[in-house]
């Protein structure tokens, strides 16, 4: 495993940001499926465009984008000035290796029995009102740190195929970890869901926006130590881990969103030493 999260790193490295020209971006990061990329905005710029989707901007004309683990090749951000100007960057966005199991068993179905949607529909719910909140928080500008360190034993994006019919791919990376070691916030932000019981997958979730778009889940925990509306500094304990809703021992799941976008915590957060 350690061989090829090398690798995935090193494919994946930021690179030098764009030099400053007259009416041109300034990227730093590389753009690749589940990636993140920051940047400065054209002079003048009055609207930022993804693909089509408005990206937010600082005052200081900074912003965060982000690209989806299924991404397609291409893609193209534009900005409109004052004047009326449009400045269009085309991207290249790199390709992933994931992790791909091939498994000689039918996929067994989802569970939507009534009994199992009447407890999730509320559930799926609470989550998109969550991440639909807009926060001033300014963690989304921050060099992001791990919220747990341990052993990896679940990579974002890997994914089993089942007799040539694929399976959901896996959102989030997952930290090996007894029950009860703290969990701490990866960057500032403000708590935008804190389950007061155990979701049916998620178990006791706990979500955090950074602002502009971009947030953080933690699943499974034992405890959750903040409530919704609180604002948490990069480094302070939020909760702890846990084996709550579908988990198979204790561990925490850490997944990322920007926007609609799931993204891989690990490009975000750099490589992590196995050592406590």
């Amino acid at each position: 495993m350690k061989g090829r999260l090398a690798a995935l790193m090193l494919a994946l490295l930021p690179v030098a940001a764009t030099p400053a020209q007259p009416s041109a971006f300034q990227l730093s990061g590389a753009p690749g499926q589940g990636a993140t990329m920051l940047g400065t905005a054209p002079p003048g710029t009055v609207d930022l465009r993804l693909d089509g989707q408005p990206v937010a901007m600082g005052a200081d004309g900074r912003f965060l984008i982000a690209f989806d683990r299924d991404a397609p090749p291409q893609s193209r951000l534009v900005a409109r000035l004052a004047d009326g100007r449009l400045i269009d960057r085309p991207l290249t966005v790199a390709p992933r290796d994931w992790r791909i199991e091939r498994v000689d068993a039918p996929l067994r179905p989802t569970r939507s029995s009534e009994a199992f949607l009447a407890l999730r529909r509320p559930e799926l719910e609470q989550i998109a009102a969550a991440r639909a909140k807009t926060t001033a928080a300014q963690g989304w500008r921050q060099r992001f740190i791990w919220p747990r360190r341990g052993r990896i034993s679940g990579l974002f994006g890997s994914q089993r195929i089942y007799r040539g019919q694929p399976g959901a791919y896996h959102g989030g990376v997952d930290v090996a970890g007894a029950t009860g070691e703290p969990v701490v916030a990866p960057a500032d932000g403000v708590v935008i869901l804190a389950a007061d019981h155990p979701f049916t997958l998620e178990g006791n979730l706990l979500m955090i926006d950074h602002g502009h778009g971009l947030n953080s889940a933690f699943l499974h925990l034992s405890r959750i130590d903040v409530k919704v509306g609180d604002t948490v500094a990069q480094g302070q304990r939020i909760g702890a881990i846990g084996a709550t809703g579908r988990a198979t021992g204790p561990h925490l799941h850490w997944g990322m969103k920007w926007n609609e976008a799931r993204i891989d915590p690990m490009l975000i957060a750099g490589p992590m030493s196995q050592a406590r």
